[in-house]
């Protein structure tokens, strides 16, 4: 049951996003307070719920100052959010930010590597398992007068 739990179930992730005119995963973008990889990251734990399959493109605009959160990503009909308060990003300065996402539904966890690091678009590891912890306990339910 914990590995059908586990591996079997099918989960949405975000598995791709796509800047524009930054250098490296490791930058930090001007009027922005979270690095790119610590953007990268916030992505990563966004919890997404749809039926789906194969991959579809959304993605996220918002201006500064202000808070960029979940309810900011512009998503496809079948694709909803399960926590839209999730922090993102914090924008500083009056600038406007605008990433590319890619969306996916898959089952287990894909390790990406980058294959062209020129089109700035970065692939994020991602576990798609919906459930994340599965633990379970047997309980005796005899009958004491019963022999």
């Amino acid at each position: 049951m914990r590995r059908v739990l586990l591996r079997e179930i099918e989960g949405t992730c975000i598995t791709c996003a796509k800047f524009k005119k930054i250098p490296h995963e490791y930058s930090t973008i001007i009027g922005i307070q979270e690095s790119v990889h610590e953007i990268l990251m916030n992505l990563k734990e966004i919890v997404l719920r749809s039926n789906l399959y194969g991959t579809r493109n959304t993605f996220i605009c918002a201006k500064g100052p202000g808070y960029v959160t979940t309810q900011d990503i512009i998503l496809p009909p079948s694709v909803e959010i399960i926590d839209n308060t999730q922090h993102i990003a914090s924008l500083i300065e009056p600038i406007d930010l605008c990433i590319g996402l890619q969306i996916e539904r898959n089952r287990g966890y894909n390790i990406r590597t980058p294959k062209n690091f020129h089109d700035r678009s970065y692939h994020i590891d991602v576990v798609f398992m919906p459930v994340r912890n599965a633990n379970h306990s047997i309980h005796c339910y005899r009958n004491d007068n019963e022999k």
